[in-house]
């Protein structure tokens, strides 16, 4: 059995070097692809998808993996191959599932509706994204109509980005939040002692920020021997393997907090793809956990670690000496600094947001993802309902489709169900943070230092060498002893803020 077990193994091998292919044409059509390449490139990326699929769904890879299940419930469950077999069984009933003609059409959907959103964007006009989006919502209900689902169609979604998660689960946890975020929402846009976040406008040229913000994700731990960042429209990360590594940014020549946070969001995501050990690759465990671990990671770096007052004892320094002629950075401090990037104002931008206001954002998304799934919302309709929501939540409108329904890249790409990993995300990062500082806890003064070795390694060996081998919630009761819980965020954040406040 072990032979069959290899040959599969070799079967996969080749699909995900196809799926990494697949990654370099997508990673280059958000970075260096002139808009030209658009049909050309959705078709290359529609046969790499047909080659992958018909890979994996296969006479021979079907065969091979029904007769394995009995040898594999022999094995220890911990075993490298229980725990492959385990991953992929869940993507495999998930794929055959789904004909190879519908991933075809998919993947050139997507192609040719990344372009169309960065030219819509960039003209602030939803209506030359819309007929994109209306083709890629109906082709996710048509996969979900093929995939099923037990209770809810939403549930379908958020399997593809948190295995085992539904909707029912996270409605109570998101909540909870809500109920203890609004408030405190409402608390700090009330108090007359407001931070000035003056310090982050001005004139920040491009190349400084470029070259102070590679110092700092250097610093933190991201490696650049096995790694690079670019620019592009919208920030992201993707992984060819952990020796190859792609982070992206986003410059704002007039604010710097967006480009910084930004970037540091980034390699945190990078430094857990970095982390995973060679060895997994092209298993199925190779990959990494689910969606929400990823967040919590990104997260962690930018808001736990790059918002806390420690990074920037050490950094403020750093700011200032790239840029000298900043009269604002050079009149003020560390502390200063502090105060200003953790003002709390409603913001029309999600990855501007500020830590306190972030998660509304999500559950803004993540309310209209359902109505769109579950519920009869007509996308002519969305950057109307979607401007309202915005002023119910936050009590500010968009002035344009760029402020609003444009902004993210996500449904351009079929990333429906995501949203909800990045509060997962939030309240995970907390979690693990004050496990690590149990374990260390020196980390903060070691931050302040500039060393981030004691955090890095405690995340390499509790997070990211597991990569793919259980899902969110099973990682967490390994490392923690227990669920997944809103308490130590919402804890965490009342204390930081009304600290500031």
């Amino acid at each position: 059995m072990k032979e069959k077990f290899d040959r599969l193994m070799d079967i996969l091998k080749d699909a995900s070097n196809l799926g990494n292919a697949a990654a370099v044409l997508s990673w280059d059509q958000q970075t260096y692809m002139p808009p030209g390449g658009a049909e050309a490139r959705a078709e290359q990326l529609a046969t790499l998808s047909k080659i992958s699929h018909q890979m994996m769904t296969s006479e021979e890879s079907a065969k091979l993996t029904m007769d394995l299940e009995p040898w594999i419930s022999t094995l220890d469950p911990e075993s490298i191959e229980a725990l492959s077999y385990k991953r992929l069984r869940h993507e495999f009933d998930k794929m055959i599932k789904i004909p190879t003609e519908l991933i075809v059409t998919f993947a050139k959907a997507q192609g040719l509706s990344s372009n169309a959103w960065v030219k819509a964007r960039n003209e602030s006009n939803y209506e030359l994204f819309r007929p994109h989006l209306q083709e890629i919502v109906d082709l996710m209900k048509e996969m979900i109509t093929y995939l099923g689902y037990k209770k809810r169609p939403y549930d379908a979604l958020l399997d593809m980005n948190e295995p085992g998660l539904v909707t029912d689960e996270i409605l109570p946890v998101f909540q909870q939040l809500k109920d203890g975020l609004v408030p405190l929402v409402k608390y700090c846009c009330a108090k007359d002692n407001q931070p000035s976040d003056a310090i982050l406008h001005g004139d920040f040229p491009e190349k400084a920020q470029w070259d102070c913000f590679t110092e700092i994700v250097r610093t933190i731990g991201f490696d650049f021997n096995r790694g690079r960042q670019d620019a592009t429209e919208h920030p992201f990360t993707t992984s060819f393997s952990a020796n190859d590594v792609r982070i992206t940014n986003h410059i704002a020549p007039e604010f710097l907090a967006s480009g910084l946070f930004g970037i540091i969001h980034e390699a945190g995501h990078g430094m857990y793809e970095q982390g995973i050990p060679v060895e997994y690759e092209h298993l199925p465990i190779g990959g990494t956990s689910s969606a929400g671990v990823h967040e919590s990671q990104s997260l962690l770096w930018e808001n736990v670690v790059g918002r806390s007052l420690p990074f920037w004892q050490h950094f403020y320094p750093v700011l200032q000496k790239h840029f000298p002629d900043n009269r604002n950075l050079k009149n003020n401090n560390a502390e200063a600094f502090y105060r200003a990037i953790n003002k709390v104002t409603p913001s029309l931008i999600r990855i501007d947001a500020d830590e306190v206001t972030y998660n509304l954002h999500i559950f803004l998304r993540f309310e209209l993802e359902l109505e769109i799934f579950e519920g009869n919302l007509d996308l002519k309709d969305l950057p109307e309902i979607w401007n309202e929501r915005m002023y119910s939540y936050l009590g500010i409108r968009p002035r344009k489709d760029s402020e609003g329904v444009l902004q993210d890249i996500h449904w351009s790409e079929g990333m429906f169900g995501y949203f909800p990993s990045y509060t997962l995300g939030h309240v995970l990062s907390v979690q693990l943070y004050e496990l690590a500082l149990q374990e260390h806890p020196s980390i903060p003064d070691e931050i302040a230092a500039g060393q981030f070795g004691t955090l890095l390694r405690w995340l390499n060996k509790n997070v990211h060498a597991h990569a793919g081998k259980y899902d969110s919630r099973e990682l967490i009761r390994r490392i923690a002893g227990g669920e997944i819980k809103a308490e130590p965020y919402l804890n965490y954040i009342q204390k930081k803020y009304h600290a500031i406040y």
